[in-house]
């Protein structure tokens, strides 16, 4: 299950509409030139400090965020990714949606020694088990527990992990 927060929309449009009211022009415009310089950027350690000190991503040692990799541009704050693991190429992780009448958020925890396969889109308010690992293309839309391999879209386990 999902842990997700929700907030009601101010007025009578879409919840998008309203991003300003939910989280402030300026911290979004900054988010948006450091995620669009970092991925690019080829240097591990260079993007991790990057992601870290300008956006309050919380990484452990040693992960590897792939080329093209896409944090959330409005609250990566909320995304925490453990030792060790690797978020390949051109994977997106949310930490908040807009449905039409409510925006929710959601923080996104991923374990220790995970591998997320390339394209994988990781939903707001989801947890990923330590030594899980996400097949490439999959969209996480639960809860991952440790040890396992998740493929599809919707992602489901497929089998445990040795």
């Amino acid at each position: 299950m999902r842990k997700l927060q929700s907030y009601l929309k101010p007025g009578p449009l879409n919840s998008m509409q309203y991003w300003q009211s939910f989280v402030g022009f300026f911290k979004v415009a900054k988010n948006f030139i450091i995620i669009a310089f970092g991925r690019y950027l080829p240097f591990l350690g260079l993007k991790n400090w990057l992601y870290k000190t300008g956006l309050g991503m919380k990484l452990g040692k040693n992960v590897s965020l792939g080329l093209m990799m896409m944090p959330d541009v409005l609250f990566p704050e909320l995304i925490t990714i453990g030792d060790n693991t690797i978020v390949g190429y051109n994977a997106t992780v949310l930490t908040h949606e807009f449905r039409v009448d409510t925006f929710k958020t959601g923080a996104v925890k991923i374990g220790r020694n995970v591998l997320i396969g390339a394209n994988v889109t990781i939903l707001a308010g989801v947890e990923i088990g330590d030594g899980a690992m996400i097949g490439a293309g999959s969209v996480v839309t639960k809860d991952i527990p440790p040890g396992v391999l998740a493929v599809g879209v919707p992602a489901r386990v497929v089998k445990k992990l040795e």
